[in-house]
C-alpha cells in the first residue's frame, strides 16, 4: 500500500527502484565524478537500460508512460542521492532537454532519436539561456535565418547543463529578428557534428560540479531545415509549457535534498557528544531540526499535490511557481541549519554536508529565481 496520499504503487516500486540503485551503484561512483566535472556517459546508457530515462515516454520508444507523479520519484530519490550534480546531469536529460523533441518533434524526429535518447545512448542538452537572457525568454538574441535547406544560426548560450558532453541539443533562436519573442522564437534540433557550432568552453562552479557545464558558441552554424522542432516562430509556447515540468522536477529534487540533509544532520547530532551529552539533547537544536522536518513535509505534500493535478490535465502554473520559490529557499535554509549542526566537520571539503550545501545554493537561482517565481504567484493572486 502507497504511503503517500497522491501516489499509486507503481510509483513506491519506482522509488524502491531506485533508492536501491542510488545506493548501490551511484553513491560508491560518485566522488570520482565530482572530481572529474562529470557524469560518465555509460552511466545514462546503464540507467537507460534499467528503464529509468523513459519513465515519462511511450513504450514504443522504450519508455514506462507513466505521469508527472513519475517525474517527481525519480526527481526526488536522485535528489536524496547527496550528489546533486549527477542528479541534474539525469534530469535535464529526461525531463528538460528531451522533452522538447517528444512534445514539438516530427514522428520522423521522434522515431530517429528517441529510442536512443530513452536508452542513454543519445544525450540531450537543452540551450535556451544566455548570457543577458536567463529566466527572461524574450531577451534571447540568437539569430536563425532560413538558407536553402538549411538554417544559419549566430549567437551564444550560458550556463547549458550536459553542454560539454551530450550529443544533440534543442537550441532556441530567434527567426524573426523584429518580432515579439511570442512569435519569433523557434526550436531546433542541433547535433554535436553540426558545422560552425561548438563548445566554447567548460565553466567552473560552486556546487553541482558532477555536472559538465558550458557556453555554445553558434557561427554560421548550419542547421538541416529538417531539424527544425515544430513550428517556426513557436518556441517561445513550447519554453513556456515545458517550464511547468521543469519546476515540479526541480522542487522535488530539492525535497530530495532537504530530507537527505535532513537525515544525516539527525544521525550525526544523535552520536555527536558537546558538554557531556550527545547535541540531539540541546532542545534548541532538537526543535529547530523538528520544525525543519515539518516544512519538508509541507513542500513534499505540495510537490505531490501539484504533481497529481498537472498529471490529470489542470493548470497549475501559480502552484507550480509557488512550488520552486518554497522549495528553492528551503532547501538553502536546511542546509544552512545541518551545515551548522555538523560544526567544523560539516564545513570541511570531503563532508557531505559541506557538497550538499554548495550544491544547493543554485535551486533558489536556476530553472527561475525565487523573484520571478514569486512575480508568477502575484500575477495570479
Amino acid at each position: 500500500m502507497t504511503q503517500h496520499l497522491f501516489l499509486e504503487p507503481e510509483h513506491d516500486m519506482l522509488r524502491d527502484q531506485l533508492r536501491r540503485y542510488v545506493e548501490e551503484q551511484i553513491k560508491p561512483r560518485a566522488d570520482a565524478w565530482e572530481r572529474d566535472g562529470m557524469v560518465p556517459p555509460d552511466v545514462l546508457h546503464e540507467m537507460g537500460e534499467l528503464g529509468f530515462l523513459g519513465i515519462r515516454y511511450p513504450e514504443t520508444f522504450g519508455g514506462s508512460a507513466m505521469d508527472t507523479r513519475a517525474t517527481a520519484v525519480l526527481a526526488e530519490e536522485l535528489g536524496r542521492s547527496t550528489y546533486s550534480g549527477f542528479a541534474i546531469t539525469v534530469l535535464v536529460h529526461t525531463d528538460m532537454a528531451s522533452v522538447h523533441l517528444f512534445n514539438a518533434g516530427s514522428d520522423a524526429q521522434r522515431q530517429k532519436w528517441m529510442p536512443d535518447i530513452v536508452a542513454g545512448r543519445v544525450i540531450t542538452a537543452v540551450g535556451i539561456t544566455e548570457p543577458d537572457a536567463g529566466s527572461d525568454v524574450k531577451g534571447i538574441r540568437t539569430r536563425a535565418r532560413r538558407d536553402g535547406d538549411h538554417y544559419v544560426l549566430n549567437g551564444s548560450k550560458m550556463f547549458i547543463t550536459n553542454g560539454v558532453h551530450a550529443d544533440l541539443y534543442c537550441v532556441a533562436a530567434k527567426t524573426d529578428g523584429d518580432g515579439p519573442a511570442s512569435q519569433s522564437v523557434t526550436m531546433f534540433l542541433v547535433a554535436k557534428d553540426t558545422p560552425g557550432f561548438s563548445v566554447s568552453r567548460a565553466l567552473e562552479k560552486h556546487g553541482w560540479r558532477s555536472s559538465d557545464t558550458a557556453e555554445l558558441s553558434f557561427a554560421d552554424a548550419r542547421v538541416p531545415a529538417a531539424n527544425l522542432l515544430g513550428d517556426e516562430g513557436r518556441g517561445f509556447y513550447a519554453i513556456m509549457q515545458n517550464f511547468q515540468n521543469e519546476r515540479i522536477v526541480l522542487s522535488a529534487m530539492a525535497v530530495g535534498e532537504a530530507q537527505a540533509a535532513l537525515d544525516l544532520t539527525l544521525d550525526y547530532v544523535k552520536q555527536r557528544t558537546a558538554f557531556g551529552e550527545p547535541l540531539w539533547r540541546k532542545q534548541a537544536i532538537r526543535q529547530r531540526l523538528s520544525m525543519l522536518a515539518a516544512r519538508v513535509a509541507a513542500a513534499r505534500a505540495m510537490v505531490y499535490q501539484t504533481a497529481a493535478r498537472d498529471a490529470a490535465g489542470q493548470d497549475v502554473v501559480r502552484e507550480v511557481s509557488m512550488l520552486k520559490a518554497l522549495c528553492g529557499e528551503l532547501v538553502n535554509d536546511v542546509m544552512y541549519d545541518c551545515l551548522q549542526f555538523h560544526g567544523g566537520a560539516g564545513y570541511l571539503q570531503g563532508s557531505a554536508i559541506e557538497r550538499m550545501t554548495r550544491d544547493a545554493r543554485v535551486q533558489s537561482i536556476g530553472g527561475g529565481a525565487t523573484e520571478v517565481m514569486l512575480e508568477e504567484v502575484a500575477k495570479r493572486l
